[in-house]
């Protein structure tokens, strides 16, 4: 694997490639160094073969192409492996091109101004490499069919692992958040970006929601029989939001396996305007009747937050990663992330703060009063069969993180 190091500045060029040479690239899977002063010549480059180049640091202020430029070239060549925007500029323009590359499908593994410090490369690298090697690999581009998801689907191929959710104040584990993974028989383990927006397009995201749902009530109950007495969040869909049996449904499916319904969290994305508000409306508040609990996931990504949060009967408010993740050190994401938490306060609503991946976004979030945590610094989704064992590792360590 190679690492593209674009940069108009030759200094700057030397000086990223003695600290990554200096962070043992070759322990980390990157064996070459690629220079480049000019956007067109490393466009040029990608063009003629780029399978091998697994991250791209890019510099923002460059002449004849600028950063984000260069940005929609990497889209149109199809490159598929990290990117690491570096520049000068202030810090908001830096965010912006950030957001501009991800908006764009681009990997985007992290923003580091100038100059680069051989300590934030370092944590470049630890997060984006370490934590998930698969970033530096060219990912499977297969396309997948209607036909062949439905017939996952029906096929029992669709399969749970579980995040855990923990209160910041004591570390106990309160919840843990069912995530569908696709055991493909060829590709093996699919993540759920591959194949729920084609569920979605396709009209098949209910019946993913179908299979999920039971099968997170199953294993509840069986935690709850351990002795773990968790809840259980299962995400679902505006797209699922549409049968008006699905109240009944999630009842009968909970009474089935004796799961209490007052302990089931569902999770509602917005990926998706309301496509049917009083349809939606009518479900989500009988949901409520029946004692189901409602989140609102992401909160701050979607199309109509306010208007949600004014018309649906919510009691918890997931606040997205990208707004804590590094909000500790970032000041325009710390005032969103306290401006989600004050609202969700002022409006009675448990808040959970998604994406903590470090002891910094754990020490801010316990400052700031919100409810739960969950994300890598606590743990990496996991089949449910391994949750008892982990629960009793986590106590050991949430000892060290609430002292």
């Amino acid at each position: 694997m190679k690492i593209l190091i674009l940069d108009d500045d030759p200094f700057v060029l030397k000086l990223l490639s003695i600290q990554l040479r200096s962070l043992g690239l070759r322990r980390r899977g990157f064996f070459e160094l690629v220079p480049c002063e000019r956007g067109h010549l490393a466009v040029a480059l990608l063009e003629a073969g780029h399978e091998d180049v697994g991250m791209i640091l890019c510099d923002l202020q460059m002449p004849e192409m600028d950063g984000v430029e260069f940005v929609r070239h990497l889209v149109r060549v199809g490159y598929q492996g990290g990117v690491v925007l570096v520049s000068g500029e202030d810090e908001r323009v830096l965010m912006s091109a950030q957001r501009v590359a991800k908006a764009h499908g681009l990997k985007v593994l992290g923003a580091l101004q100038k100059p680069v410090t051989p300590e934030h490369l370092r944590q470049v690298l630890d997060e984006a490499l370490l934590d998930n090697p698969a970033v530096a690999s060219r990912p499977d581009q297969t396309a997948y069919e209607p036909d062949e998801l439905r017939r996952a689907i029906d096929g029992g191929e669709l399969v749970n692992y579980y995040q855990p959710k923990v209160e910041l104040a004591s570390g106990e584990v309160c919840g843990m958040e069912a995530l569908v993974r696709w055991r493909h028989p060829v590709d093996g383990l699919v993540m759920p970006d591959r194949f729920i927006g084609l569920a979605e397009e396709c009209g098949l995201i209910e019946g993913i929601a179908r299979v999920v749902l039971p099968a997170a009530l199953r294993q509840g109950r069986q935690w709850h029989d351990a002795g773990h007495m968790v809840d259980v969040a299962v995400n679902v869909s505006m797209g699922t939001l549409c049968s008006l049996d699905f109240p009944d449904f999630v009842a009968e499916q909970a009474q089935q396996v004796g799961f209490p319904l007052a302990q089931l969290m569902l999770e509602i994305t917005e990926s998706q305007l309301m496509t049917d508000p009083r349809s939606q409306l009518d479900i989500l508040t009988r949901l409520r009747l029946k004692q189901v609990r409602l989140s609102v996931d992401d909160f701050g990504t979607g199309y109509s937050c306010m208007a949600q949060l004014r018309d649906l009967p919510f009691d918890e408010l997931k606040v997205d990663r990208g707004f804590v993740h590094r909000a500790a050190i970032d000041p325009s994401l710390r005032a969103i992330l306290e401006a989600s938490l004050g609202l969700a306060r002022q409006l009675g609503l448990k808040t959970v703060a998604e994406g903590v991946e470090d002891q910094e976004d754990w020490d801010l979030l316990r400052t700031t009063g919100c409810d739960l945590a969950q994300g890598y610094l606590v743990s990496r989704p996991m089949p449910g069969a391994d949750v008892a064992v982990w629960i009793k590792r986590w106590e050991s360590r949430r000892v060290e993180l609430v002292t």
